[in-house]
């Protein structure tokens, strides 16, 4: 049982509630004496010379052919990494550790949802990423052509990857909740040439017919030559003859050998599509050398992983940049042993983590605020039926968390024992920003600490771009680091100015707000353009827009973030409907089933406000800002700007009137 068996409700509350007044928690020193990293002049080391430490941490990883420079930052900001250098990320995953002697070892103890059990060693992931690689040349994939993948929480999504990084082939990976219409715009954006897709995809004891679903959105695309169908489930699935092929059929048919490809440190390795503040997703690119660099050096510090003994979860989906990072490249470069779980943290029970990591020994668990908000609400009982005390390391990612759901996660989940990477990071950077060294940093609850040692973040003034030693701004990153993106795809234009307009071409603009206390650590304080995080979700207020507007009765629509104690912010829809409608149930549910269409279930408004007009300026731009001071209740300032200022009067009386619609 863990330490939170025998810890009654009242007396739990009450002790969260006392180490509240605990500024900060020292690195345990059972923990501290064993740790990877114990000397704090790592910092100093890598803040005096930045580009040794990384090439340092690059040389960890096997090149085919050494770089010329470890830095090129000729053409700011287009920053090149490791030039001249050559190498391959599916061999540096695979190859080098069954080549190593340790191809029996298991990379992934895989779960499904209703119980199946597959464990994935090294030798099984080097012999079917060999095939599939083989089976996409014979499907006319050549190096730098895109291939999409949409498919669930199973192993082929890591051989799919794999396989793409092993021919020099781009993957664009879109997560599984993604609707269809979602997947075909990323498509279409990235001009891919294969997806690669699933029968039927598994969720809370339905399955949903994904190929189908996918057919009826994909027929038209004219760049999109083929679609692989995974066999998961055994639904039917629709195959059209000449575009559709099933994976096992030709994989089956392909050659069993397939060598690695070396590529040149810049080649692109993958695109990952992110909501940015205008309806259209920005396609971040990656490249190779400086991406694995960055995930690796990380994985291995901030967890400081033992890959002979410890076993890993990141509780994330492969469909973002978390699961890019820390499920598939880093843990395989690093050669660890890690869970997978296909399903949800409440099917086919509530103690189902609880149930994988008694199950497993998982010594390490990454996981989401969300997620540990839910599980206070589900209470420390459930937790305290299990054994957990084969973990020694507990991660959080997504979005920031409040102070007392990490003391619960250290109480319930940590028993104490357990120090609390906090981090914080982006699509963007590829790799953790900031976040504590386990045996090194003091924690703080509710803080991501410090930068990893070769990272340089500042808080900056908002109107000046100066640096503040204590207090609130913008948070910027002011020197290039190897994981970060490279461009938007096919938007030159659109990353600098997103990135790098504000401040310059070598202070990149995090979109977010922090504050830096008298320690300098660092608080994230949450976005400053219109993204809501929803559950670690980002999502643009405009794609949300316009899914909502996309209904019928709808006129017009204003999306904000809300706080959320679930789910960190929550999505509230400010909706004018046309003419005469009359916002009922049955209006709000189809919305919301638009949304879900349209984007995914997640992204569903969980607030309808109807609302007659929306605040306007003159020039007719909607200030969200005042329906965000409105709808968290908030006083307004200054109205008078506005084209019509007794719209927020109206609006405030149909909010006291409980007017909202909540779900």
């Amino acid at each position: 049982m863990s330490d939170s068996a025998t810890t009654g409700g009242e007396s739990l509350e009450h002790e969260l509630e006392t180490l509240l007044s605990v500024e900060r928690f020292d690195p345990p020193e059972p923990f501290k004496e064993q740790a990877l990293l114990d000397d704090p002049e790592v910092y100093e080391r890598a803040r005096r010379d930045p580009q040794g430490w990384w090439a340092e941490q690059a040389a960890a990883l096997d090149w085919s052919r050494e770089w010329d420079t470890v830095l090129d930052d000729a053409n700011p900001p287009f920053y090149k990494w490791f030039t001249g250098g050559k190498l391959n990320a599916s061999y540096n995953c695979v190859d080098r550790h069954v080549e190593a002697g340790i191809g029996d070892r298991v990379a992934y103890h895989w779960r499904g949802e209703e119980g199946e059990e597959r464990d994935v060693t090294y030798a099984d992931l080097h012999r079917d990423v060999q095939r599939f690689a083989n089976a996409l040349k014979d499907l006319g994939v050549a190096p730098g052509d895109i291939v999409g993948i949409y498919l669930p929480m199973i192993p082929e999504v890591v051989v799919s990857m794999l396989a793409c990084a092993r021919i020099g082939a781009v993957h664009n990976v879109v997560f599984g909740g993604f609707s269809a219409e979602s997947v075909r715009e990323r498509m279409e954006f990235s001009e891919a040439k294969v997806l690669i897709t699933v029968d039927g995809a598994r969720r809370k004891g339905r399955t949903a017919p994904i190929k189908a679903t996918v057919d009826d959105v994909m027929g038209d695309l004219a760049t999109l030559e083929t679609i692989v169908v995974v066999r998961s489930t055994g639904i039917d699935a629709p195959m059209t003859d000449g575009r559709d092929h099933f994976y096992d059929e030709i994989c089956d048919a392909a050659d069993p050998v397939c060598p690695p490809e070396p590529f040149d440190a810049e080649h692109p390795l993958f695109i990952l599509y992110t909501s940015g503040s205008t309806a259209k997703p920005k396609g971040i690119l990656h490249t190779t050398g400086g991406y694995l660099t960055g995930v690796a050096a990380t994985h291995r510090h901030v967890f400081d992983l033992k890959p002979e003994s410890d076993v890993y979860w990141c509780a994330a989906d492969v469909g973002w940049i978390t699961g890019h990072s820390y499920i598939v490249y880093g843990p395989l470069l690093n050669g660890a042993t890690s869970v997978m779980w296909e399903g949800a943290p409440d099917f086919p029970h509530q103690g189902i983590w609880w149930e994988l990591v008694e199950r497993y020994k998982a010594t390490i668990l990454y996981a989401a605020p969300t997620a540990i908000r839910t599980f206070m609400k589900w209470g420390a009982e459930l937790p305290g039926k299990y054994d957990l005390s084969s973990l020694r390391l507990l991660g959080s990612v997504g979005e920031p968390i409040n102070p007392k759901a990490w003391l619960w996660y250290r109480r319930v989940i940590g028993g104490d024992r357990c120090p609390i990477v906090d981090t914080w990071w982006q699509t963007e950077t590829g790799a953790i920003m900031i976040t504590p060294l386990p045996g090194i940093v003091a924690t703080k609850p509710g803080s991501a600490t410090l930068p990893f040692p070769g990272i340089f973040a500042e808080v900056v003034d908002e109107s000046t771009g100066e640096p503040i030693d204590e207090g609130q701004g913008l948070l910027v990153l002011t020197q290039p680091w190897p994981s970060m993106l490279r461009t938007l795809y096919k938007e030159d234009d659109r990353f600098v100015e997103t990135y790098f307009a504000r401040f310059g071409e070598r202070t990149y603009l995090v979109g977010d707000a922090a504050r830096k206390d008298k320690d300098g650590y660092f608080w994230i304080i949450g976005r400053i353009d219109d993204v809501v995080n929803v559950s670690g979700h980002r999502l643009s207020t405009a794609e949300v827009e316009s899914a909502i507007v996309a209904h019928e009765r709808v006129a017009e629509a204003a999306v904000i973030g809300q706080s959320d104690e679930d789910t960190g912010q929550a999505i509230a829809a400010f909706v004018t409907l046309r003419g005469e409608i009359e916002g009922t149930d049955v209006v709000v549910e189809e919305i919301r089933a638009v949304v879900a269409e349209r984007i995914g279930r997640f992204a569903r408004p969980k607030r309808i406000i109807w609302a007659d007009d929306l605040p306007k300026t003159r020039s007719g731009k909607i200030m969200r800002r005042l329906l965000r001071d409105i709808a968290e209740g908030r006083a307004l300032g200054d109205v008078t700007t506005l084209r019509d200022p007794g719209v927020m009067g109206a609006l405030e009386q149909k909010i006291k009137e409980g007017q909202a619609q909540e779900n």
